[in-house]
């Protein structure tokens, strides 16, 4: 019965993989595609390369890694009972019983194995397990970077340039017999190292004090600083090889002393088993759908007086792109929240494209035309329309306020914002939550350990703020989910639930039942305000908003009727007999007196005054009015003139006039040249059509199965061509090259003969192809046709039928039968 030859390199240890597990080791690691492999050999190559072995390593999780470093601090190769000695202590008896970590990592161990080799980091069989050379490079401890282990190099490491005599000086202090050799030398020190009983002994006759140096550096970082006459517990320790110089002023803990000191464990505590996230409370599951509900409605109605407020054209852009501080505060005021959440609101319009940019010279940010048909959307779509906007997005509105790396202050909406690791972290945290049952709150704190235990290398390089990004991006997912209505109270939504598991409809559905239904009315009242008890039609809303300001919002928003809301309305072209019924019509209590007579007080005094372009003038019936105002000191400014009785004219321009004589107490109304009275709207500004920001990606997307399928058989066929038994070529005066991963090379002559002859047997040939971009390639083909200086042919390589030129084939090989070469 054969025997299955152990793979010698990890392009043999590919080539044995089958193509799901191929398929399995591009999905994991996407940055191997880019371009697809022409063969095995070239796969391995790339998922050897530093970079690409840094990203899979980032990837990990935390008892993953710790494999990793374990096999990088054991010999290579080694075998899985040294890695799981390695992982559970080495100073278990056979027969004693296991604790709970260490039966925890026996049970994980051919799982995070399985992981590395998916990945491509290990390879090799179960006795035989090896570490991809530039992983164990990464992992491996050396002066510059120690292992993440807090293990030092072995004996052999340490006293390489050691000289034999300093050697034989060891070994005669710790009572070992001379060698007559460095090399025997050496084996004999890392002997007693590793001998469990022979360095209990020598251990046992250390001084106390040099037992706590030991234990200052078994655990990491192994190295030590000395003086040039060392105390006597540390010369005790430099004489007998445990503490091996490594310069004139240090020493280091060699690997083989440090692990039997540890017990044989490679780290101190190891971690097979994922954090748990705790619970911080449990809430009824409906009590977190009606809270969630509320601050979705919340956030539709934020952004949409966001958009209100920048509807004629928001603020200027700064130089250096993104919104001024002041303008920020401005906005934050507007909207009542503070400067941060406003910064979330900001973003989260312009990443759902309802924002952007107007690219006018003077350039502001305005709506875009996208926002109009947001409007017509039902609540709970425009709801998940933001939803869904927020998921994938980059950029982070918790870094506003803070520092670049050259020290710049970041701004809203400003270039400097995404982090491509936002959406995974974010969803990350999302699909932690729907772990949880319905109405439960995960703890914070357990919910970033189990994060950092995920991706534990991400998780490693602490910020200025003390943290790490991840845990950053974490935490404001905590907080954005909440003011978005993905969360209520603490816990997961149903409706989020729907969002992340089934699609937009069905998160639509279950939204809209718990949101509230617009009215067609308000409650007026004798102080001059109006009442809305819940959200109002939109109609309703936009006229109210003109006719009446916004005093204060919540469950029930009060409008205040001022003489300056009811100008804004007659400026509208509003006049005062529709604004009676719009009031009669809207309202469940009766028009108060004092409102109707505001209205009519305002509207008598309305345009009476006439402003139009001298530059400006002045135009009333009654002189004595005219009078009144030339008199008023705050007029002086205006450099006022009389042209005729009923006239003045102004230096000013008409808008200024009309908002100094407004402030002086009169009601003015600006005409038209024709003299006719001009309407005034709030003019609604829009960008020309704007896409959403683009997310930045983190490294290259996950391929989907079709492409997957096409670069495994790709990758197949290129490998079938490059190690493919080729014929020798006997005839003289042609050369056939045949060495693995070179073009053949033969002549016209041989190379028609040759693809002639495959057509008419329907054999396959191997051939060099150079293309039009001059790129060479080889190939397995079939020749079905060969006309007019071209072969129509199968392409093994490419799985399906392609035609080449003649004159770009470099030469042509007939495939060996089974048997030879």
């Amino acid at each position: 019965m054969g025997t299955t030859t152990p793979p010698r390199t990890l392009a043999e240890a590919l080539r044995a993989r089958g193509d799901e597990s191929l398929a399995g080791l591009l999905r994991a690691r996407p940055d191997l595609l880019n371009p697809v492999p022409n063969d095995i050999t070239q796969l391995a190559t790339r998922a050897g390369t530093r970079a690409s072995v840094v990203r899979a390593l980032e990837h990990l999780d935390r008892f993953a890694l710790q494999t990793a470093e374990a096999l990088a601090v054991a010999p290579d190769p080694a075998p899985y009972a040294t890695l799981l000695s390695l992982l559970t202590g080495g100073g278990l008896d056979d027969g004693e019983q296991r604790d709970d970590v260490g039966a925890a990592v026996t049970a994980a161990l051919p799982g995070a194995l399985a992981t590395l080799r998916e990945q491509a980091l290990v390879w090799g069989e179960d006795e035989r397990l090896r570490l991809v050379r530039t992983a164990r490079e990464l992992l491996a401890p050396s002066p510059q970077h120690p292992s993440p282990t807090g293990l030092g190099p072995t004996v052999a490491e340490a006293t390489a340039g050691m000289s034999p005599g300093r050697l034989q000086e060891i070994l005669t202090a710790s009572g070992l017999p001379a060698t007559h050799d460095p090399v025997s030398a050496v084996a004999a020190l890392s002997a007693l190292f590793t001998d469990r009983t022979r360095m209990a002994e020598l251990l046992d006759t250390a001084p106390v004090e040099a037992l706590s140096v030991l234990d200052r550096l078994v655990w990491g970082p192994p190295y030590g600083e000395v003086t040039p006459n060392p105390t006597p517990p540390v010369k005790w320790l430099r004489d007998r090889g445990l503490l091996l110089p490594v310069s004139t002023r240090t020493v280091v803990l060699p690997r083989e002393a440090a692990l039997h000191l540890r017990a044989g464990r490679a780290h101190r505590v190891p971690e097979p088993v994922p954090p748990v996230v705790a619970a911080a409370a449990e809430r009824d599951p409906q009590a977190v759908d009606r809270a969630a509900a509320g601050q979705a409605f919340t956030a539709l109605s934020t952004v949409e007086e966001l958009l209100k407020l920048w509807n004629g054209g928001g603020p200027a852009i700064l130089r250096a792109g993104g919104l001024s501080v002041r303008e920020l505060k401005r906005t934050a005021t507007a909207l009542d929240v503070t400067e941060p959440i406003a910064a979330f609101w900001v973003e989260l319009a312009y990443a759902a494209g309802l924002l952007a940019t107007d690219g006018e010279s003077d350039e502001r940010y305005a709506p875009t035309p996208a926002y109009d048909e947001w409007l017509d959307l039902s609540a709970q779509d425009r709801w998940t329309h933001l939803a869904t906007a927020w998921l994938p997005a980059t950029r982070v509105p918790g870094l506003v306020g803070g520092q670049d790396a050259k020290g710049r202050a970041l701004s809203a909406l400003g270039p400097e914002l995404d982090r491509s690791a936002a959406p995974e972290v974010r969803r990350r945290v999302l699909a932690l939550f729907a772990e949880l049952p319905p109405g439960t709150a995960p703890d914070p704190e357990t919910l970033l350990r189990r994060l950092r235990w995920e991706r534990p290398l991400r998780s490693a390089t602490p910020s200025a703020e003390g943290t790490d990004l991840r845990s950053r991006l974490a935490l404001w997912t905590l907080n954005e989910a909440e003011l978005l209505g993905i969360t209520g109270r603490g816990a997961l939504s149903a409706q989020a639930r729907a969002l992340l598991n089934e699609g937009e409809d069905a998160a639509a559905a279950l939204l809209a039942p718990l949101l509230p239904e617009p009215l067609d009315h308000v409650l007026l009242q004798a102080d001059l305000t109006a009442v809305a008890p819940g959200p109002l039609e939109r109609p309703l809303a936009e006229t109210l908003s003109v006719l009446a300001d916004v005093e204060s919002k919540g469950g029930a928003t009060v409008y205040r009727f001022t003489p300056g809301s009811v100008r804004r309305a007659l400026d509208a072209g509003q006049a005062a007999a529709d604004l009676h019924a719009f009031l009669a019509a809207h309202s469940r209590t009766p028009v108060p007196q004092p409102l109707s007579y505001l209205i009519d007080d305002v509207a008598r005094r309305h345009g009476h005054l006439r402003i139009g372009a001298a530059s400006a003038y002045v135009r009333c019936d009654d002189e004595a009015v005219l009078n009144e105002i030339l008199a008023d000191r705050r007029s002086t400014g205006l450099r006022l003139r009389r042209l005729a009785p009923t006239v003045l004219a102004s230096q000013a321009d008409p808008g200024s006039l009309l908002e100094a004589l407004r402030e002086m107490g009169y009601a003015p109304a600006a005409e038209s040249a024709e003299g006719d009275v001009l309407i005034t709207r709030a003019g609604a500004r829009r960008t020309p059509p704007r896409t959403p920001p683009t997310p930045v990606p983190e490294g290259p997307p996950v391929p989907d199965a079709t492409l997957l399928g096409a670069a495994v058989r790709a990758i197949r066929a290129g490998d079938t061509a490059a190690t493919v038994v080729r014929k020798e070529s006997t005839e003289a005066g042609t050369s056939s090259t045949t060495a693995s991963g070179a073009l053949p090379r033969t002549t016209s002559a041989e190379t028609l003969a040759t693809v002639q002859a495959a057509a008419m047997t329907g054999s396959a040939v191997w051939i060099g192809y150079v293309n039009a971009e001059g790129a060479a390639s080889q190939r397995v083909i079939a020749p079905v046709r060969v006309e007019g200086g071209f072969v129509t042919a199968f392409d093994h390589t490419a799985d399906e039928v392609r035609t080449f030129a003649l004159h770009r084939i470099t030469g042509v090989a007939e495939l060996a039968e089974d048997g030879e070469g």
